[in-house]
């Protein structure tokens, strides 16, 4: 399978360097950082970032408080739907969308996909149409779930994936695609894995949203801007579970980093390099067949 990563709308979130570790300004910058996995008879979302209604009606999808605070870049080239095209492929071609979490940053593009099956684990399902506190009313976004029909939840497996309990194979879809159980950000928060040939030969990759937003928190001596660990902090449900899972993440990356990439959602380092990394090796494989 060949995966493309997609930016799908920067954020710029307030506090400039103490956020991305190198704005001057007032405002740093991260991105939604999504994948689009081609399948032999399909196209995959993983998230979908900031969607076309988003950018057209901002003020009634999204909340006031998170507008403030992040002042996304909306912009109807950055969707993914737009951005699907932009590639070459036809959007109709997008089968399914597999969530990491709610959260309106991953899931606002779920109205422009009506005809996908979208893919969620159950437990955010639960968390997110609760809607206990204030906070999640300003996270979990009804405005953007006009295709809830669509959703099919996804329940904890049974099985192991280097060494990550709970696992599943995502309703529908082969099993080189995988639900990685890491909840904290949210209560039902999980990673995605995908197996394909990767950046150094890598033969998985693991989409691990919003369990941890700097990549250098997969140091084996852990760093993160004092911003973003305020906002780690400010977001999350289960603070044992985030730091448990951050810290068997950062095993993975150190035990097995070459042969799984793990990736966050919002670090600009990462999916630069992931970006960078995916078109090289598609050039690559291009270039074989017409040099034999």
């Amino acid at each position: 399978m060949r995966v493309h990563h997609l930016n799908c709308i920067s954020t710029c979130p307030f506090g400039g360097w103490l956020m991305d570790g190198h704005s001057l300004a007032l405002r740093g910058r991260l991105v939604c950082h999504c994948l689009l996995v081609e399948m032999p008879s399909c196209l995959v979302l993983v998230d979908t970032g900031f969607g076309l209604r988003d950018v057209s009606h901002p003020r009634t999808r999204l909340s006031w408080f998170f507008r403030a605070l992040l002042a996304p870049e909306l912009a109807e080239a950055g969707t993914a739907i737009r951005q699907v095209a932009t590639l070459g492929f036809d959007p109709r071609d997008v089968r399914h969308i597999v969530l990491t979490h709610l959260d309106f940053d991953h899931a606002g593009g779920l109205d422009d996909f009506p005809w996908a099956s979208v893919h969620l684990p159950a437990a955010e399902a639960a968390v997110a149409t609760a809607q206990r506190s204030w906070l999640d009313r300003q996270r979990f976004r009804p405005q953007q779930w006009g295709t809830r029909a669509n959703w099919r939840l996804q329940r904890a497996g049974g099985e192991s994936w280097n060494g990550f309990a709970g696992t599943s194979q995502v309703d529908g879809l082969p099993p080189e695609l995988l639900y990685v159980p890491l909840p904290g950000h949210t209560l039902g928060h999980a990673g995605v894995a995908v197996r394909a040939a990767g950046p150094g030969g890598r033969e998985w990759l693991l989409q691990a949203g919003d369990a941890y937003f700097d990549h250098r928190e997969m140091q084996a001596q852990p760093r993160c801007t004092p911003g973003l660990r305020f906002y780690q902090w400010m977001m999350e449900q289960d603070r044992a579970a985030r730091l448990a899972n951050q810290a068997r993440l950062r095993g993975l990356h150190g035990a097995l980093g070459s042969r799984i990439q793990v990736l966050c959602s919002h670090d600009p380092a990462e999916l630069r390099l992931a970006a960078d990394a995916g078109t090289r090796a598609r050039a690559g494989s291009t270039a074989r067949p017409a040099a034999t």
